[in-house]
This record gives structure tokens, C-alpha cells and sequence, in this order.
């Protein structure tokens, strides 16, 4: 993964509620950033590096995902003090995403996937517990004509109450009834064994490995005595998470299929 530097604050994305930005790099490209600061911490960051490898591995459409190092002077140019505040507040990494100039938000009646497309997306979400894939808000952008999957900081609920401990690996994942694709999901049982062939514990702990460790140190803060008290067992709990819910996943895949006939 590579590290930018933000040079220029260029304008606020005010639909996401943890109001991110579009920004310049050092390498002059244009990026959306998720700032530290804001509202989940560096668990939404790490939620977006780690569900966006994950979706990379299954081949889904993600942009590409950088790690950001913000200076907190910039918000000294910055008139609004409510994004003063939140710069001040994200001071060193964030994460960001390419900027997908030109893209367009998918819009269900209009934008057209596959199938297949719809049934790997499903699997996905319901694996990294992403609630935020709805009509209301799809989470999807339409570049070149193809879907590209964005905003991960929702997903991997599990994690913001956790001791890395892994608990009910198999539970089905109720919201995935809202999914703004459930209906089109109809190729679960063909995509199941290949994509969950992809996940191996050498490929999760690839994934893994992206993640700084003063993120795995600040979110593992109070939790020193357990698995989330080091960098390197608390990448690893999240490996044991993933491992054990895809060994468990006949659960979860069949709950899935049991959604998509209700909502058809």
C-alpha cells in the first residue's frame, strides 16, 4: 500500500456522515479521505483497508486505497471550523481512496449488473458485516461503466465491541436483508466454494499486514492483557475471525439464499 502526503484540502463530501474529503497528494493526484478524527476513529479506517482488500482478493471493483499523512496546519486555510476541527483532529495517517473523477452514484433502476455480480457482492458484504449497501445509500459508483464498490468503514461491525475473541463465526448477518442487490443474488450457490477458495489465512494475513500498526495500537488501546494488546496478535485475531467464519459459512451462505427467495 502506498503513502501520500496531503497537500491541499480541496472540497468536503458532505453525504457521508463522517464528512469526507476530497484532497491533492504529493503525486498530484486527487483522492477521497476518511479522516481519523471523525466520528468511528481508526476503526472505520481500518474497516475500509481491510474490507477493501478483501473485496480486491474476491476481485471485486474497489479503487485504490492509500495511506494518507495529514498535517494539521492545513486547517489553518480552511474558513468552516467544523472542518478545522475535524483536520486538527486526524493529524498523521488516514486513509484514502482514488477519486473516481466523472463517476456517477449506481442508481438500482437505472444501472444494470449481472447476477453474478449481485451474488458475489451479497457474499461479500455479508462476510465483512456491512450494513451499508442499501437503496438508500448503495455505497456504489458507476465509473466506465462498471460498478465500483466504495465506503467500507461500516462494515465489520463486530469490531467496535470486541476483545478479539471470536464469537458466533457463523451468525447470519441480519441486515443484509436491506441490500440494494439481495433480489439479484440468485448465483449464490455457484460463486460460494470459489470465492471463499480466494480467502486462504496466507491471503487474509497479506490483507492483515496493510494495516498500520499505530491503528492496531490505538484501537487495541485498553485491551492490553488480551489479543488486541499487540500489533502483530491483533492482526492476527482478525485473520482467526475471517478463517472461522468462512469455515462456518454454510450458515450464513444458506441464510443468505433464505433472503433472497423472501424478497423475491
Amino acid at each position: 500500500m502506498r503513502t501520500i502526503t496531503v497537500n491541499r484540502y480541496v472540497t468536503p463530501l458532505r453525504e457521508g456522515g463522517s464528512m469526507p474529503a476530497v484532497v491533492e497528494g504529493d503525486d498530484l493526484g486527487l483522492y477521497v479521505l476518511k479522516f481519523r478524527g471523525a466520528g468511528q476513529g481508526v476503526r472505520a479506517l481500518m474497516a475500509e483497508i481491510i474490507a477493501g482488500g478483501i473485496a480486491r482478493a474476491l476481485g471485486l471493483p474497489v479503487p485504490e486505497i492509500v495511506l494518507a499523512q495529514l498535517d494539521t496546519a492545513l486547517a489553518q486555510t480552511e474558513p468552516d471550523p467544523e472542518i478545522q476541527d475535524l483536520v486538527r483532529a486526524s493529524g498523521g495517517l488516514n486513509v484514502g481512496l482514488d477519486y473516481l473523477s466523472g463517476a456517477l452514484n449506481f442508481d438500482p433502476a437505472v444501472d444494470g449488473v449481472s447476477d453474478d455480480f449481485a451474488s458475489r457482492l451479497v457474499w461479500f458484504d455479508a462476510l465483512v458485516g456491512n450494513v451499508d449497501r442499501t437503496a438508500r445509500n448503495t455505497n456504489l459508483l458507476m465509473w466506465h461503466r462498471k460498478p465500483w464498490l466504495i465506503d467500507h468503514g461500516a462494515s465489520l461491525t463486530f469490531h467496535h465491541a470486541w476483545n478479539g475473541a471470536v464469537a458466533q463465526p457463523a451468525k447470519p448477518f441480519a441486515p443484509i436483508a436491506e441490500h440494494v442487490l439481495l433480489a439479484r443474488a440468485t448465483a449464490l450457490a455457484q460463486v460460494d466454494a470459489e470465492l471463499a477458495a480466494r480467502l486462504t489465512p496466507g491471503v487474509l494475513a497479506g490483507i492483515l499486514a496493510d494495516v498500520p500498526d499505530e491503528f492496531l495500537v490505538l484501537a487495541g488501546a485498553g485491551h492490553e492483557a488480551g489479543p488486541l494488546g499487540a500489533p502483530q496478535s491483533h492482526r492476527q485475531a482478525y485473520v482467526d475471525h475471517f478463517t472461522k467464519r468462512l469455515a462456518g459459512r454454510e450458515v450464513w451462505v444458506a441464510a443468505l439464499k433464505g433472503a433472497v427467495d423472501a424478497r423475491a
